[in-house]
């Protein structure tokens, strides 16, 4: 055992103790392997003839995948390491693949925008990563296949196992060859246990913004508790999103108010969510209805939306009913990793707005 495995498993257990818990029995082979990994990248790169192989980390939603991998992308030396969310990440390289006028001199596209993205960073790692959309099968699968060819140990959570990448029976054919090179390529691990961490409660932590209200009723009284009046008329205005305007009801400083029907049932897409946490600290939803009664569409936009608040650490506050109070009925399409954001709307429920353990 190296001095770099060491450290990094002390590493692990300070950081459990600084959040109030302790490893769990689920989580060890992770902290195992992970410590390992730290010890193999400390090494120069000249003494090994491959890179170490890279770790695919998947389990529920609330097991500890991000907190696991967040802790070891800490507890590595500073440089040449990367960390970003998986919709971001993929954000910016659809942006820069697609980007007129983009010169690469001689590479591909991919390869170019990786350039950009990562430079040389020795380390990527990827936040929930996730195959839905059929017509982003090809760019994920040339991404993995060029990130596993490069000298990059590539750290990545999901929710899926490998084989369950693109659920969609229609397509998941499509992505059969990039499974392939996951499972070859990557060590999978699986932290599955019995507890969702994400329901516990813990103290809260310091600088942390996502747990914020819920489902105030729009009366002035539950407004002033967050610190809210409503919007005047005269506060209506247009804010710039990613490659659009959306029409909100205010924007004061670092707080932007939009309605639910301009942002999730309006054509909007994960690239704007991004854009408005860019700039927005605090993000009000009002006229939030029961998903069953949102269309199909605005339902899949409000989940990418509370995945976007969570992991961008922006301050949500939703107004109107609890999305989630009435089962769909029969027939109508779910958002796809409902479980996800189920766990993630739990700590918007509590009264005292404590975040939950994601670990």
């Amino acid at each position: 055992m190296s001095k770099q495995d060491q450290a990094m498993r002390r590493h692990f257990h300070e950081a459990a103790a600084r959040r109030g818990f302790s490893i769990a029995p689920a989580q060890e082979a992770a902290v195992e392997r992970l410590s390992r990994l730290a010890g193999e990248l400390a090494r120069p790169a000249w003494t090994f003839p491959k890179p170490p192989r890279d770790l695919y980390v998947w389990g529920p939603v609330g097991r500890g995948k991000s907190w696991l991998v967040d802790a070891f992308y800490e507890g590595l030396p500073d440089g040449r390491k990367r960390r970003l969310h998986f919709h971001d990440f993929f954000r910016r390289l659809h942006d820069g693949v697609t980007r007129p006028g983009a010169r690469h001199d001689g590479q591909s596209a991919v390869d170019g925008a990786l350039d950009e993205l990562i430079g040389d960073s020795r380390v990527l790692v990827f936040d929930e990563f996730h195959a839905h959309d059929a017509g982003d099968a090809m760019l994920i699968a040339r991404l993995f296949r060029t990130l596993l060819d490069r000298r990059i140990t590539l750290v990545t959570t999901s929710n899926y196992p490998p084989a369950g990448l693109m659920p969609d029976p229609l397509y998941h054919h499509l992505f059969e060859p990039t499974i392939a090179l996951i499972e070859q390529r990557m060590d999978v691990l699986d932290v599955t246990g019995p507890v969702d961490f994400r329901r516990l409660r813990v103290p809260e932590e310091a600088g942390r913004r996502f747990a914020t209200g819920l489902c105030l009723p729009p009366d002035d009284t539950a407004l002033d508790a967050h610190g809210l009046t409503a919007p005047a008329p005269a506060e209506a205005t247009a804010v710039r999103a990613h490659l659009r305007e959306l029409p909100a009801r205010a924007v004061r400083d670092d707080l932007v108010w939009l309605g639910f029907d301009a942002l999730c049932e309006a054509s909007t897409a994960v690239p704007d969510y991004l854009a408005l946490a860019e700039r927005f600290a605090t993000l009000v939803l009002d006229g939030v209805p029961p998903l069953a009664e949102a269309s199909a569409d605005g339902r899949q936009r409000f989940a990418n939306l509370v995945d976007v608040a969570c992991d961008r650490d922006v301050r949500l506050i939703l107004i109107g009913s609890d999305p989630l109070t009435s089962p769909l009925p029969t027939g109508q399409t779910p958002p796809r990793d409902l479980d996800r954001t189920a766990s993630r709307l739990s700590m918007l429920r509590r009264p005292d707005g404590v975040r939950g353990a994601e670990r």
